[in-house]
C-alpha cells in the first residue's frame, strides 16, 4: 500500500510538471512581465500566463467564469469534501491567512477558491457548506469532469479517481488523488505562480497583502 501510494504521488508530480508545460505551450504566449514586490513564500513566475476560458458552477448555483476572477489576487486549491487529510489541512491554513488580511477593502481583498474535483459526490451545496466551515469568504466551485480537467490542466494541476477495495460493490468507495499545490492568479486572472507545501499561513498572508497593495497603487 505504501509503495502504491508513493507511486501515485510520483505520477501526479510528473503529470503536474507536464501539465504546466502543456499549459505554457497551448494556452497562449506569456504576457509582458509585471514587477511585483519581493515575496517570502509565494514564488511568482517571471511572466504571468493567461488562462483559457473556463466555466465552473459555484456553490450558490451561479457560473464562475474567467472574467469574474479579475480585480483580486486569488489562491486556487483543488480538492474534495471526502478528503481525509490534505484538503482540510490546507483549507485551515488558508483560513489562517485569510484572517490576517480581513482588514483589506473587500473590493481588492485576496480571495481563496476551492474547486472540488469530485462532482459525483460533491454537489454545489455540499462544497459551499464545506468551504465556508473553514472561512466564510472562501469561494467554492465544481463542474463536470471534462471542464475540471481543462481547468486543472491550465494551472498545471492533475487529479485522478482511485477506486477503493470495495468499489465493485459500492461505487462510492473511492478517493481522489490531486495536486496539492496552490495556484496564484493575479488581478488580471492570469496564472502568476504556484505555492507548494508545506504552507506558511503568516508568510502567505504577508505576501498576498504586499501584492494586493502593490496592485492597487
Amino acid at each position: 500500500m505504501f509503495n502504491k501510494k508513493i507511486g501515485l504521488i510520483l505520477v501526479l508530480a510528473l503529470a503536474a510538471g507536464l501539465g504546466l508545460l502543456a499549459a505554457q505551450k497551448f494556452f497562449g504566449p506569456a504576457t509582458p512581465a509585471t514587477v511585483w514586490p519581493p515575496t517570502q513564500t509565494v514564488p511568482l513566475f517571471p511572466q504571468a500566463r493567461p488562462l483559457p476560458p473556463f466555466s465552473l458552477r459555484q456553490s450558490d448555483g451561479t457560473q464562475l467564469t474567467d472574467g469574474e476572477l479579475k480585480g483580486h489576487w486569488t489562491l486556487v486549491f483543488l480538492g474534495f469534501t471526502f478528503c481525509p487529510d490534505v484538503c482540510p489541512t490546507t483549507l485551515a491554513e488558508l483560513a489562517q491567512a485569510q484572517a490576517q488580511w480581513k482588514d483589506l477593502p473587500d473590493s481588492t481583498r485576496p480571495r481563496v477558491l476551492f474547486v472540488s474535483v469530485d462532482p459525483e459526490r460533491d454537489t454545489p451545496t455540499r462544497i459551499g457548506e464545506y468551504a465556508h466551515a473553514f472561512h466564510p469568504d472562501t469561494m467554492a466551485a465544481t463542474a463536470d469532469v471534462p471542464a475540471l480537467e481543462n481547468f486543472a490542466k491550465s494551472l498545471g494541476f492533475v487529479f485522478m479517481k482511485v477506486p477503493g477495495d470495495g468499489f465493485e460493490q459500492n461505487p462510492n468507495d473511492y478517493s481522489m488523488d490531486h495536486s496539492s499545490a496552490i495556484g496564484v492568479l493575479d488581478p488580471q486572472g492570469r496564472l502568476a505562480g504556484l505555492i507548494r507545501p508545506p504552507f506558511q499561513p503568516k508568510a502567505i498572508a504577508a505576501d498576498m497583502r504586499a501584492l494586493t497593495e502593490a496592485s492597487t497603487q
